[in-house]
């Protein structure tokens, strides 16, 4: 990136207070990850504290001066006041935010990964979706984006398109029949309703992503098999994960 001024479109992952008065900000753009120095932003009398708010996205106006990049101007687009102001989905998008600082990088192609994100908190804020499916749906659809797609299309053994009893090695990323000699890795149910609808979430359109029924027992054992495929691929946990379920009611929790 050359020194200079420019303007870009980004999301809040990260707040980190620094000094008296300023903040650095991990910020989301389709150029991938951004450190913005903020000064000031933690002021009352900032005139962009609100653009630098956990989860607002807003155009910014920054500066590059050598390794440092700083904020001169923000205007918010979008502060996703739905999930702001709700304890769960605001626990739930910390693990969003997470997850996407976990995968990209600076200079990295990432509108897919943005889109994504704003889209899953657009679900939730504004069209209240389920807090379960669009975690279900936002988890393997980045991940798939993010290039750890499974192989879906049928059994890794026999070739079978419509596995009965399917399971998913999340090692190998490959589905098989319950009936089928096992893989090496370990491997989690799904379930026929489970696996259709993990078939809608990698291959539909992005606009469609959260257009799909599923009974709940279905739909716990497909974000169960996410949250392990996630842990697996990625090699580590999430402490936002962890959090988000420690304040469900017990009957939620993922089975």
């Amino acid at each position: 990136m050359d020194s200079g001024k420019f303007v870009t479109a980004g999301l809040v992952l990260r707040q980190t207070a620094t000094k008296e008065s300023d903040y650095i900000l991990t910020v989301l753009t389709a150029d991938g990850i951004l450190s913005v120095i903020a000064k000031g932003a933690r002021s009352r009398r900032s005139r962009y504290s609100a653009a630098c708010q956990f989860l607002a996205y807003s155009e910014l106006t920054v500066t590059k001066k050598g390794d440092w990049v700083y904020l001169n101007e923000a205007s918010t687009i979008e502060l996703f006041d739905g999930v702001r102001f709700d304890f769960e989905k605001l626990a739930l998008a910390s693990f969003f935010a997470e997850l996407t600082e976990t995968v990209c990088r600076e200079q990295w192609e990432a509108s897919e990964m943005l889109s994504l994100l704003l889209n899953a908190l657009y679900a939730l804020s504004a069209l209240q979706k389920p807090p379960r499916l669009v975690k279900t749906a936002f988890t393997w659809r980045f991940l798939s984006a993010a290039g750890f797609a499974p192989l879906i299309d049928g059994c890794a053994i026999c070739g079978c398109e419509s596995p009965q009893q399917p399971l998913l090695d999340v090692h190998e990323g490959v589905l098989r029949c319950g009936t089928c000699p096992a893989t090496a890795g370990l491997s989690v149910p799904l379930s026929e309703s489970g696996l259709a609808a993990l078939r809608h979430i990698l291959y539909c359109p992005p606009k469609r992503l959260y257009s799909f029924t599923i009974p709940d027992q279905a739909l716990r054992l497909l974000d169960s098999a996410g949250e392990t495929f996630c842990t697996v691929q990625l090699e580590r946990t999430f402490r936002t994960l962890d959090y988000y379920k420690d304040i469900l009611p017990p009957e939620e929790i993922t089975l």
